[in-house]
This record gives C-alpha cells, structure tokens and sequence, in this order.
C-alpha cells in the first residue's frame, strides 16, 4: 500500500477536535477539584477526599489520553515529512504508530467515562437513598 499525504492529513480535524475536548474534560474536573478542596477546607468531610482521589485518577488518565493523541498528531506530522521524502516503508510504519496512540487514547477515553459514570451512579444512589428518607417530592407531598 502506498500512503499519499493525504491518509495522515485526515487524522488532523480529529485529533483537533480530541485534543480540545479533552482539555474541556480537564478543566472541568480541575474545577470540581478545586471547589472540593474548598469545601474539605472548610468542613473536613471525610466523603469529600473519595472524591477528589477519584477525580485526582480521572486528571492522570485524561493527562494520559492527550499524550497519546498529540504524540499520534506529532507521528501524523513526522510520517507526512517521509513521505514527502520518498521514504514510504518508514512513512507506514510510522502512521501505524500513529494509528496505535490513537486508538490508546480513544482506549483511555473510554476508561475514564467509565469512571466518571460510575461515580455518578453512586452519588444518585446517596441522592436516592436520601429521597427515600423523606416522603416529600420536592417539597410536595402525595
């Protein structure tokens, strides 16, 4: 197969687009870190470091997924400059390459919104738990 300048340059919209919505990703967590820290501060609830520590592991594999997906455009860049070369073999190993970060990084991806939903679901199980406590529907009872 003879790869054109064109198969790397179709990763660059996507890892684009990867790239910003992780870092949307991250700083949203930083801010529910920052405001956590903020309120354990104040209140020193033990609830509040099980979360931060969840959010602490969710900030190392989103920092991971960016790795990953701007190493795959940093190869993306290095295999359309062998191309241009006229190394072809070295350019289709070096777009595999690419093409490895970036199903790591959509991997990792996966991973962390797997993490992220399950630490929702236990915060409406407490937000259940505490709805079945009171028979009022907010503020309205049957």
């Amino acid at each position: 197969m003879e790869l054109s300048v064109n198969t790397p340059a179709l990763l660059f919209p996507c890892i684009s687009l990867l790239l910003l919505a992780y870092t949307n990703r991250f700083l949203a967590i930083a801010g529910l870190i920052r405001g956590l820290k903020t309120k354990y501060t104040a209140a020193h609830e033990p609830g509040l470091i099980k979360q931060i520590n969840n959010l602490r592991k969710r900030v190392i594999i989103i920092r991971n997924m960016q790795a990953a997906a701007v190493l795959s455009l940093f190869f993306c860049v290095m295999c359309m400059f062998l191309i241009f070369g006229g190394y072809q073999a070295m350019a289709q190993i070096i777009f595999a390459i690419s093409l490895v970060l970036m199903l790591i990084s959509l991997s990792l991806s996966i991973i962390e919104v797997t993490i992220s939903v399950n630490a929702l679901k236990i915060e409406l199980k407490d937000l259940e738990t505490e709805l079945d406590k009171d028979d009022t529907f907010f503020g309205y009872k049957p």
